[in-house]
C-alpha cells in the first residue's frame, strides 16, 4: 500500500520500522519539526524523523496542517492510507478523507478507555489491570473513531517507561496486521457511555502527597516513570522517585492512621517519614521501599547505591 506515516515520538519509531520492512511503500512522514534539546540547545529532530532519515524516506514537518496549500501537499501525495501514531497535531477533515482508506491511528488504551493525551499513564496511576493498543479509524473528535483491531497486555507493576515500549512494539505488529487484511477488519462503534479522558499530566501532579496510601503511591510513582518522575524534597534536594514497592506498616497495630490533625501518626510516626536504615517511608497506609531515584544532574540509580552517596537517617522526614 502507498502509506503516509505521521508520528513524532519514540513510540512511533517500531511502526514506521515495521511498514517499512513489510514491503509497503512510505511515501512519505509527517513529523514535528525538531525542538532545541540539550545543554546547547541545537535543534534535534524527532525520533521518527531520525528513522526516517536513516530509511530515506521523504520528511515533513509543518506546524500547521489546516491551511489549503498544506491540505492539497497531503492530498496529492496519492496514498491509499495514513498510519497515525502520537503525531501531536490535529488532523482536520480534508486530511482524514484524503488518503483513499483514510487515516488509521494506532492508541495507547483499550478504547474507549483513555481518550486522550496521556492513556499510559492514566491507566498505571488508575490501578487499571490490563491496558493495551486499539487500531482506530480516525474522525474529528477525540480519540472517537470506529475501532478496527484491540490488543491487550496486563499492567503489573510495570512503569509508563516499560510499558509504552511494549505497547509500541504491539501497536506495530498490529497495525501490521489490520493493513494485511484492512477489508477483514469491520469498524466497531464505541460505546461513549463507557469512555474515559486521560488528560496531559501536569507538573503539578509530580509531587508525592505522602498521607496517600501506599498502593496509590506506588501506582502514581510508576505512572511518572520516567517522565515526568514523581518527586519529594529530602532536606531542600529535590530527589526524582522512579520505581517503589508497597510493604506492610512496620509499625505495631497494622497501618499508620493521621490524628485528628492529620499530619502524625500512631506510634509517633509521621507521614514522610524514613522508618529504618532501609528507607522505608510511612504513608497515609502502610509504607513505601523506594527501588529507584534519580538526583537532579545524577543518572537514575537503585536504592541501594543511591543510600552509598546519600545517607538518609531514620527518623528524618520528606517534603
Amino acid at each position: 500500500m502507498r502509506i503516509i506515516f505521521m508520528g513524532t515520538p519514540d513510540f512511533a519509531v517500531p511502526a514506521l520500522v515495521s511498514l517499512h520492512e513489510a514491503g509497503h511503500e512510505v511515501v512519505c512522514v509527517y513529523t514535528q519539526p525538531p525542538r532545541p534539546a540539550g545543554r546547547g540547545k541545537k535543534l534535534r529532530p524527532s525520533p521518527v524523523q531520525a528513522k526516517a532519515d536513516e530509511l530515506g524516506i521523504p520528511v515533513r514537518s509543518p506546524k500547521s496542517l489546516k491551511g489549503e496549500e498544506a491540505q492539497a501537499e497531503f492530498a496529492a501525495l496519492d496514498a491509499d492510507v495514513a498510519v497515525v501514531a502520537a503525531y501531536g497535531l490535529i488532523l482536520p477533515q480534508p486530511i482524514l478523507d484524503a488518503p483513499r482508506h483514510g487515516c488509521l491511528n494506532i492508541h495507547a488504551s483499550i478504547l474507549p478507555h483513555w481518550r486522550g493525551a496521556a492513556p499510559i499513564h492514566r491507566a498505571i496511576m488508575a490501578g487499571d489491570e490490563e491496558t493495551g493498543v486499539t487500531i482506530m479509524q480516525m474522525e474529528a473528535g477525540l480519540d472517537t473513531g470506529p475501532m478496527l483491531h484491540i490488543v491487550r497486555t496486563p499492567i503489573d507493576d510495570k512503569t509508563t517507561g516499560q510499558l509504552t515500549e511494549e505497547l509500541s512494539v504491539l501497536g506495530a505488529s498490529a497495525m501490521v496486521e489490520v493493513l494485511a487484511d484492512l477489508d477483514g477488519y469491520a469498524p466497531q462503534p464505541q460505546d461513549d457511555a463507557l469512555a474515559t479522558y486521560a488528560p496531559k499530566i501536569d507538573k503539578a501532579e509530580a509531587r508525592i502527597d505522602w498521607s496517600r496510601p501506599a498502593r496509590e503511591l506506588v501506582r502514581h510513582v510508576h505512572g511518572l516513570a520516567p517522565f515526568p518522575g514523581a518527586w519529594f524534597e529530602l532536606e531542600q534536594e529535590r530527589i526524582k522517585l522512579l520505581g517503589a514497592e508497597a510493604i506492610p506498616s512496620p509499625r505495631e497495630g497494622g497501618d499508620l492512621v493521621p490524628d485528628e490533625g492529620g499530619s502524625r501518626l500512631r506510634g509517633s510516626s509521621q507521614v514522610g517519614e524514613v522508618l529504618d536504615d532501609d528507607f522505608t517511608v510511612a504513608c497515609g497506609e502502610d509504607a513505601i521501599r523506594p527501588t529507584r531515584l534519580q538526583r537532579a544532574g545524577k543518572p537514575a540509580m537503585a536504592r541501594e547505591a543511591f543510600l552509598r552517596g546519600r545517607a538518609v537517617a531514620k527518623g528524618t522526614v520528606l517534603d
